[in-house]
């Protein structure tokens, strides 16, 4: 397994806070384990813990970015937009502030803490506010590059993080460029889009396939706003059929955002690989993947399943 993301997040936030004076921190009663009490421990003076507040976080977080500050305001991914949405909408989003929302505990790999910390409708909310930048980082490397990224470019921005340990996907060579996607495998005949820790799944499906000579195309969509648009229409045009993978409801997230930009500008076969309307249960963090099909092998299988369409329909 490689390092913890939120881990790379408070590494990178106290690194930040050394290089620029006006970078303020809040917290919402869980620094240490969003991690940004790496940040309080060296830059006490500029972190502030708002307790069991995420609504009243909001608002101080929006009143500093108001007098110049660049704020990141954290909290687990249920919490945050879902308990503070309007606060968000109203001081963030409609007013274009410098506040970046770092979320950790996404999707159920939250585990055994059960359905109501496991966020899987967040990002569809996160999506809905207008001029927000929506990041989820596919490992440690892509997360810590896109703290920074935030920090250096003003406005709102909401990045989702997990809660465990995950591999590596990218090597220290990579660069993380907002609003672009990563092609992780080249391929002709499928390609499978995916975001955040899906990624890593994604690939190990694809390399399995390849065993069979199936060509598969891997995309990381770390960002999912602004998405990349020319990504997703070069893979319809080239391979002609896309699947979707990410821990989050298929609806309003991934899926829904290529889904639209294929059926706008390159129609071709689609399948969703995600969680389908439905809340999930307390549990080990692989047997909920397994049990909402977020694995190599069910995203394998859905994969072929889509090929045979596309071979019916061609």
């Amino acid at each position: 397994m490689g390092e913890s993301i939120r881990q790379a997040y408070g590494r990178t936030l106290a690194e930040l806070g050394r290089e620029n004076q006006d970078i303020v921190v809040l917290d919402a009663d869980l620094a240490k384990s969003t991690m940004t009490s790496l940040f309080a421990r060296e830059h006490p003076e500029r972190f502030f813990d708002c307790g069991i507040a995420e609504q009243n976080m909001i608002g101080i977080a929006a009143g500093l970015a108001a007098s110049g500050k660049t704020v990141f305001a954290s909290t687990f991914a249920v919490f945050a937009p879902g308990r503070c949405f309007d606060q968000i909408r109203m001081c963030v989003a409609q007013t274009g502030l410098d506040v970046k929302i770092v979320t950790t505990h996404g999707g159920v790999t939250v585990g055994e803490d059960g359905t109501s910390h496991q966020a899987i409708e967040d990002l569809a909310l996160a999506c809905s506010f207008p001029g927000f930048r929506v990041i989820v980082p596919a490992d440690a490397v892509e997360a810590a590059q896109a703290v920074r990224t935030a920090a250096n470019s003003y406005g709102p921005f909401h990045i989702r993080l997990c809660r465990p340990s995950t591999p590596l996907v990218y090597d220290n060579g990579y660069a993380f460029t907002l609003g672009k996607a990563a092609t992780l495998r080249e391929g002709k005949d499928v390609t499978i889009i995916a975001t955040g820790i899906m990624v890593a799944t994604a690939l190990q499906a694809a390399q399995s396939m390849g065993q069979d000579g199936i060509d598969c195309r891997v995309i990381s969509m770390s960002t999912l706003k602004p998405l990349d648009e020319d990504a997703v229409v070069r893979a319809a045009r080239e391979t002609g059929a896309i699947v979707t993978v990410e821990e989050h409801q298929v609806r309003g997230g991934l899926g829904s955002a290529v889904a639209l930009v294929v059926a706008e500008r390159s129609p071709v076969p689609m399948a969703y690989v995600g969680i389908k309307d439905v809340y999930s249960k307390s549990g080990k963090p692989d047997e909920l993947l397994e049990g909402h099909g977020l694995t190599p092998t069910n995203v394998e299988k859905v994969a072929r399943s889509l090929l045979e369409r596309k071979s019916a329909a061609g």
